[in-house]
């Protein structure tokens, strides 16, 4: 399937957290997205693999997206080589998304930086003729596709953006689909030891975040990005 946009994050909740929103307003003017998980999160100290899985489908539908894949890949130890970079390349080749959305570049866990540099590195492989890949479902030989833009959304560390994505009106929409992931945020009902993203504080910041970099921009809310080039514009006027 053909994707405007491609969301892929280390952990189900990665996306949802780092550019749901934008997510939920590309949806919403008409964009194809669809969202790519790495990993189950199955090392994650609350919930299981299973919840997770359950987890994730609620919140694409919650979002409205076109498709929702896991890889599979080791959660805390799938590594940017070859054989992890092929999977991706095969996906990136079946999508043809104009746009990657990842990872934080620099983060607190280990994983959110290292599938940012993964994605990034497989986004350009992509695009060279000289790597073969076959996809699985459909058994031909794929031709190489090279997203035009890989944006990596701001995740735990307060990153300063390069860009900022009016979202207003969107919070909501995200809002829900990160509360989808029940065993992961605040419940002041459950048993599961307290984690750095189980607090009120924690989901309290999400709306505050995006308040905030709203008021910077001069919106309700905003959601924040890194670029790897130069943003281009036709006209200064393009600007905001």
């Amino acid at each position: 399937m053909k994707l405007d946009v491609l969301a892929i994050g280390a952990h189900p909740d990665d996306v949802e957290l780092g550019c749901g929103a934008t997510l939920a307003k590309e949806i919403a003017n008409g964009k194809k997205v669809g969202i790519i998980d790495l990993t189950r999160g199955e090392l994650g100290t609350r919930g299981t693999a299973e919840t997770r899985d359950e987890e994730a489908f609620n919140a694409a539908k919650i979002l409205g997206v076109h498709s929702r894949v896991n890889l599979r890949f080791s959660d805390g130890f799938f590594k940017n080589d070859k054989a992890h970079q092929i999977e991706l390349i095969k996906m990136i080749r079946f999508h043809k998304p104009e746009i990657v959305l990842c990872n934080a570049i620099d983060d607190r866990h280990i994983d959110h930086g290292k599938g940012s540099q993964l994605v990034s590195d497989a986004c350009f492989l992509s695009g060279l003729r000289k790597i073969e890949t076959v996809h699985s479902d459909k058994n031909v030989s794929q031709e190489t596709w090279r997203p035009k833009a890989v944006y990596h959304y701001i995740q735990w560390k307060d990153l300063k953006p390069d860009v900022v994505v009016d979202v207003s009106g969107f919070i909501d929409k995200k809002m829900e689909a990160v509360l989808a992931y029940k065993t992961q945020f605040f419940d002041p009902n459950s048993d599961e030891p307290e984690t750095p993203i189980s607090s009120k504080n924690f989901t309290d910041s999400i709306a505050y975040r995006a308040r905030n970099l709203g008021r910077l921009i001069g919106a309700i809310h905003g959601e924040g990005f890194s670029v790897e080039r130069y943003p281009a514009v036709n006209s200064l006027f393009d600007l905001k």
